[in-house]
C-alpha cells in the first residue's frame, strides 16, 4: 500500500486499563502487556497495523508521564518528538487536540486517524482497505468521520451510533445518535433494527477540521491562541503547561459524538473487537469445545463451561466445577467472580481495594 506523506496516525496510549484488573495494573496498563502471548504488546501491535498504512514518522503516541518511558521502550523507532506527554492526567480529548496542533504545525493539509490503542482486528486487509477510504474522505470533506461496525451480538458494553441519511460516497452516511453503553435490551433493538453500528473509536478527519473543532469545544481554553495551532514548539509546550488544567476531563467520543455538529459514519467490515474488558475478551476469542477461554496460561480444567481464564506465566491453573467465571491472576491479586456484568463487578471490587488497601494492589 503506498503511504501517503499527509496521512497521520494518532495513538491512545494513556489508560490505566481497570476494566481488566488485576492483569492489567496501573503500572503496566494492558495497552503495555503481551496481553495474548502472541510476541508483540497492544501497543505495539497497533503501531505495526498503523505502519503499513501512513509513514512510521507519521505515527504519534499520546499518553502521560508515568507511561512515557514504556511508549519509548516498546516503539524504539517513533522519534521522540512524536511521543505527546499529558502534564496531567486528563481524559482523551484534550491530549487529541494537543497531536491535532501539532500535526497541524507540520503539515497543515494533513489527514489524521485517531485510534485506541487496545483493539482486535481480525481482518487486517479489510482494515487497511477501509482507513484508506476513511482518509481519502476527509481529505476532500470538512467532516468528522467515524469507523462503525455491524453488530453480532447486543453488546452492552460498546457505543452505538445511528445511521441517518445516505452521503453522497457510498457506505457514508450523517450520525443521526449515538448512545454510549445501552442496557442488553436496548442493545438487542439497536442490533436487531439494523441501523445502529458499533463505535469502534476511531475517528478521522482533515487536520484543519479537527483543530477548528477542538478550538471551538474548548473555546475558553483556546482563547488567545493563534487561529491556525501554529504556535512554535516551545510556545505550545509552555501554553499546555499554563492551560492542561483548564481542559474538560472529555473523552475523544463523547468530544466528537456528542459534541461535534458535523460528523459522518463509515459502515466498514474487517471485524473489529475492543479489547478493554474481561467480557468483550471471552466474546471475541476462540473457545475450547466447552465454551470456555484460556488466555495464553497453563491450566487443566474438568466439568467447567463458559470461563475465562488468564493466568501469569510459571503458573499452572487447575480448575474443577466452574460455570460462567472469569478467573484472573494478577499475581499478588486474585479475582474469581461471575462473568455476568463483568465491567461493573470489576469496577466495584477496583474501587473496593482502593479504598481498604490504597493503590498498592491496583
Amino acid at each position: 500500500m503506498e503511504k501517503h506523506k499527509d496521512n497521520y496516525c494518532v495513538i491512545l496510549a494513556g489508560g490505566k486499563g481497570r476494566r481488566l484488573w488485576p492483569c492489567s495494573r496501573d503500572n503496566k496498563p494492558k495497552q503495555f502487556l503481551d496481553f495474548f502471548g502472541l510476541g508483540r504488546t497492544q501497543l505495539q501491535a497497533t503501531y505495526d497495523r498503523f505502519a503499513k498504512i501512513v509513514p512510521g514518522a507519521n505515527i504519534l503516541v499520546c499518553t502521560n508521564r508515568d507511561y512515557e518511558p514504556m511508549v519509548r521502550e516498546q516503539l524504539p523507532d517513533l522519534p521522540a518528538s512524536n511521543v505527546i506527554v499529558e502534564p496531567i492526567n486528563r481524559n482523551t480529548a484534550p491530549c487529541v487536540g494537543w497531536a491535532v496542533a501539532e500535526v497541524c504545525r507540520r503539515s497543515p493539509e494533513a489527514s489524521i486517524i485517531v485510534t485506541p490503542s487496545d483493539q482486535l482486528v481480525l481482518n487486517e486487509g479489510a482494515f487497511d482497505a477501509d482507513v484508506e477510504r476513511g482518509l481519502n474522505f476527509v481529505a476532500s470533506h470538512d467532516t468528522m468521520l467515524s469507523m462503525g461496525v455491524r453488530p453480532s451480538r447486543p453488546e452492552p458494553g460498546y457505543g452505538y451510533i445511528q445511521l441517518g441519511e445516505q452521503c453522497e460516497t457510498e457506505g457514508v452516511f450523517t450520525v443521526r445518535s449515538f448512545t454510549e453503553k445501552p442496557e442488553r435490551e436496548f442493545a438487542k433493538v439497536f442490533m436487531e433494527s439494523g441501523e445502529f453500528y458499533w463505535n469502534t473509536g476511531l475517528f478521522l478527519s482533515s487536520a484543519r477540521n479537527f483543530y477548528r473543532e477542538f478550538t471551538r469545544l474548548f473555546s475558553d481554553v483556546h482563547r488567545g491562541e493563534p487561529a491556525d495551532g501554529l504556535r512554535p514548539v516551545e510556545e505550545t509546550l509552555a501554553f499546555v503547561t499554563e492551560h492542561y488544567q483548564s481542559y474538560p476531563n472529555l473523552s475523544i467520543d463523547c468530544a466528537v459524538l456528542e459534541r461535534s455538529t458535523d460528523i459522518c459514519v463509515m459502515k466498514c467490515d474487517f471485524g473489529w473487537a475492543d479489547l478493554g474488558t474481561w467480557h468483550s475478551i471471552y466474546e471475541c476469542m476462540r473457545k475450547d469445545a466447552d465454551d470456555n477461554v484460556v488466555i495464553d496460561s497453563d491450566v487443566m480444567m474438568e466439568d467447567c463451561r463458559g470461563n475465562v481464564v488468564k493466568m501469569p506465566k510459571g503458573k499452572l491453573a487447575v480448575i474443577n466445577g466452574l460455570d460462567g467465571y472469569i478467573v484472573a491472576d494478577g499475581g499478588d491479586v486474585l479475582l474469581i467472580c461471575k462473568k455476568g456484568d463483568s465491567s461493573a463487578l470489576v469496577r466495584k471490587y477496583v474501587n473496593k481495594v482502593q479504598m481498604e488497601h490504597g493503590n498498592d494492589y491496583l
